[in-house]
């Protein structure tokens, strides 16, 4: 059994991909990050992503697979799940060894499990969009924290960008560190540095605004409501508590 090392990224994904068939490594196992065993008679491989041999892969895969279940394999990778990357290596060698498509092959356990982890990014991606709440900043950009199950960021993307296309806005991960800004014309990736201080008081210089925008929708929220149709549990069921901390209304 061999053990790749990969940076986590689906191009470095694709590049353990080519080395499992150049090497022809038969029975291995797939993880991020960086090797630190030091295990005597363990057999690790470094990955390091290249960007020309994943783009054969890739072209590989696209001979073998629909658009969609080109979409398919890239969202399963963006569940960013423990022990899941094996899987996905197992299914991408699945497509390739099948002389036919297998994106209906559920019969198959690499289909079937690749298929509920698109099913639970998407879901999650949906719940996103429903649930940011953007906050306006002093320089007029719009801020929004995010805590996903899964890395569903670059799913967002064209979502927000048609929805608010004339204005600023930061929709930040706080789990993984990295968000997109929009800056009036295009979408790109940031970093935010919250080392001094907690993203809560790096994210303070709100507009004279905010605060009564904020009491408004909280208000709303409140006259909406009917105390004698309150049922927590489906409200729960609708909007998972872990949600909450970041929603306006809930402050």
């Amino acid at each position: 059994m061999t053990t790749l090392i990969y940076d986590g990224t689906f191009e470095g994904l694709l590049t353990a991909v080519f080395e499992i068939y150049e090497r022809k490594l038969s029975y291995v196992k797939i993880r991020k990050g960086e090797w630190l065993s030091t295990a005597l008679f363990e057999d690790v491989l470094q990955i390091y992503t290249d960007s020309n041999r994943a783009a054969r892969v890739l072209k590989g895969l696209q001979q073998k697979l629909s658009n969609e279940g080109m979409k398919r394999l890239y969202i399963a990778h963006l569940a960013d799940m423990d022990d899941e990357d094996s899987m996905l290596v197992g299914y991408i060698r699945y497509v390739f060894d099948s002389p036919h498509n297998v994106e209906e092959d559920y019969g198959n356990k690499y289909v079937l499990r690749l298929s509920e982890m698109v099913r639970m990014v998407r879901r999650e991606k949906h719940r996103m969009e429903a649930f940011i709440r953007f906050q306006e900043l002093a320089d007029t950009t719009f801020y929004s924290a995010i805590e996903p199950d899964f890395n569903v960021l670059p799913l967002l993307s064209r979502h927000f960008k048609d929805r608010y296309t004339d204005q600023k806005w930061i929709i930040y991960d706080l789990k993984r560190n990295y968000g997109l800004y929009y800056d009036l014309h295009d979408v790109q990736c940031i970093a935010l540095d919250f080392s001094t201080s907690s993203p809560s008081n790096v994210i303070s210089a709100f507009s004279e605004n905010e605060g009564l925008y904020q009491r408004l929708w909280q208000n709303y929220f409140k006259s909406v409501n009917i105390p004698a149709r309150k049922n927590t549990k489906l409200h729960m069921r609708h909007i998972p508590k872990r949600y909450w901390r970041h929603l306006t209304e809930k402050f």
